[in-house]
């Protein structure tokens, strides 16, 4: 007999934070590696430039994201299968292991080549890990929040990840007042990495003791559920896989452009000295924090397409311009004015992307559905933008990079213009 939605606020405000918190874990490990890349890069890449240093570090940034769609195909079927929590403490144990690789493994003058290819097992092994991940908590937070405030409770999967971004952007400038540049390149950045491993510790204990969602529990009760498979997923939900993938690519391109590569991007290309870079970041990133769950709040008073149509119009008219400005600012008030409009720009995407993903999947397929089309997305535009913004710069043609995010956006802009509104179509129904 399935089970009745009866879980009191309080207790749907603990699940919340409690998963949120195990997300922030999570991304802040992830995106230790880009916060730390200055820092590190030259001990396992001693030859060339800054800029050659930072494209093959950026280049095993990229590999992380080619192994998320293995990730999220193998934990979207195990929390199909298995529960939203046991996909969740799994996905937070692969990165433990990872970031604790990286906080140990050798220099390249210690190792040799045996340095970078340390790196790059544990970037896998996080990536693995990220591509469960972010269909595990997408899927988790949109289930466990009531009907009336889904955009805005599974707006803090978003929060969480900007959250986690933050604090790996403040962690290196707290350091490196206490430390010093060069006590930082020699062995302070291996400080985040092992924190990033203890947080993950601390975060699967969280994790063990949250509630199952009644989605899952009510498909798990009934006796002829179906399999959680892509041969399911995109037989029977063919439209929505390659949806949520369309739905992406503008808008991880973007994300990962105007969050990941900025603060580079400040320090590389504008002039900026990498503390002051960090600043401008730390500062843009601490007030988009707030920005989610109002607009996921808006969403559920509109409706979602409104605001990811204000992202796709955003991000293609603006991307350009922003980009080219700060090319040649040198005032750190005058940046940071470029960066937070891009940040509010971005916002619409970031607020609302996981509960609509989540809501055109029924519950017995939904975390793959949401894991697997959003992770190859990720891969082909997410994981790639650095990448191709440092190699276009370095053949001298750093604009073409604005073009083609703002390209990706227009190109995501029809697919926001065409989709339905899942607000009014939702297929999470049990409550």
């Amino acid at each position: 007999m399935l089970k009745a939605a009866t879980s009191p606020p309080r207790r749907i405000l603990r699940n919340i934070v409690g998963g949120s918190a195990g997300n922030l874990v999570e991304w802040f490990d992830w995106y230790v590696y880009s916060a730390f890349a200055l820092y590190f890069a030259h001990s396992f890449f001693p030859k060339g430039d800054q800029t050659a240093q930072l494209l093959q570090t950026a280049a095993i940034f990229a590999v992380g994201f080619v192994f998320r769609p293995i990730g999220a195909w193998a934990m979207g079927i195990y929390s199909d299968h298995q529960g939203r929590k046991a996909g969740l403490t799994l996905s937070v144990s692969l990165m433990c292991l990872g970031s604790l690789l990286i906080a140990v493994s050798p220099t390249y003058a210690q190792a040799g080549v045996l340095s970078p290819l340390t790196l790059l097992v544990a970037r896998i092994i996080q990536g693995l890990s990220l591509g469960g991940e972010y269909g595990s908590s997408a899927t988790y937070l949109s289930e466990i929040a009531d009907r009336e405030r889904r955009g805005f409770w599974s707006s803090f999967q978003y929060v969480t990840n900007i959250g986690g971004q933050l604090t790996a952007l403040a962690l290196p400038g707290s350091l490196q007042v206490t430390l010093g540049d060069a006590a930082m390149a020699a062995w302070g950045w291996r400080i985040g990495f092992g924190a990033g491993a203890v947080l993950a510790i601390v975060a699967f204990i969280i994790r063990r003791r949250l509630d199952e969602t009644l989605s899952f529990e009510n498909v798990a009760a009934k006796a002829d559920r179906r399999r959680s498979t892509v041969g399911n997923l995109f037989r029977d939900h063919p439209r929505e896989a390659f949806l949520v993938m369309a739905l992406t690519a503008g808008g991880t391109a973007a994300f990962y452009a105007y969050t990941i590569y900025m603060q580079k991007f400040l320090a590389n290309t504008s002039g900026f000295d990498r503390a002051t870079a960090s600043r401008i970041m730390t500062v843009a990133l601490t007030i988009m924090l707030f920005l989610g769950p109002a607009a996921g709040r808006i969403s559920d008073r509109v409706g979602r397409k409104p605001m990811m149509i204000f992202f796709g119009i955003g991000a293609t008219l603006f991307t350009y311009p922003i980009f080219a400005t700060l090319e040649h600012t040198h005032d750190a008030v005058v940046a940071f004015g470029l960066v937070m409009a891009a940040l509010v720009i971005v916002t619409g995407y970031t607020s609302i992307n996981a509960i609509i993903k989540a809501e055109m999947f029924p519950a017995d397929i939904r975390a793959l559905g949401v894991a697997l089309p959003i992770a190859i997305a990720n891969a082909i535009f997410g994981g790639t933008a650095e990448y191709i913004a440092l190699y276009l710069k370095g053949i001298g043609h750093e604009r073409w990079f604005y073009i083609y995010i703002s390209l990706l956006a227009a190109c995501s802009l029809v697919a926001y213009v065409r989709m339905r509104e899942t607000k009014t179509t939702s297929l999470i129904e049990e409550d």
